[in-house]
């Protein structure tokens, strides 16, 4: 159970970064010009590094977030957490800054339910 916790862990904060980075920094400068022309103009410095950021860190969620899937689903089986409970641990990916409060509320409700397990053998 621990290796599972600590993966989903490492998951759920990667994609949780990497989608509040995308989300707040590298869609805002990629369509800044069409909010505010003057601001950002179409192809200067804060155009491209939003061009570059959405690009890149796009694509990277995107194959990082099946990698969450993976880890999340494992630990929910392995803690058998109820269907709704899963889902929203699953889905919490796709929302800027949810996927922090899912993964505090994931890795609680196992170290409750499975204490014994995660303590230190000794």
């Amino acid at each position: 159970m621990s290796g599972a916790l600590k993966r989903y862990q490492v998951m759920a904060a990667i994609v949780g970064v990497l989608l509040v980075v995308l989300c707040l920094i590298g869609l805002p400068l990629h369509y800044g010009h069409l909010l505010h022309p003057d601001l950002f103009p179409e192809g200067g410095r804060a155009n491209e590094l939003g061009d570059w950021i959405s690009a890149t860190l796009g694509v990277a969620h995107g194959w990082l977030y099946m990698i969450f899937l993976f880890t999340a689903f494992d630990l929910a089986r392995r803690a058998r957490f109820e269907i709704g409970f899963t889902v929203v641990t699953l889905l919490s990916g796709t929302v800027p800054i949810l996927s922090f409060w899912a993964e505090r509320r994931a890795t609680r409700r196992v170290r409750e339910e499975w204490a014994e397990e995660l303590e230190p053998a000794g």
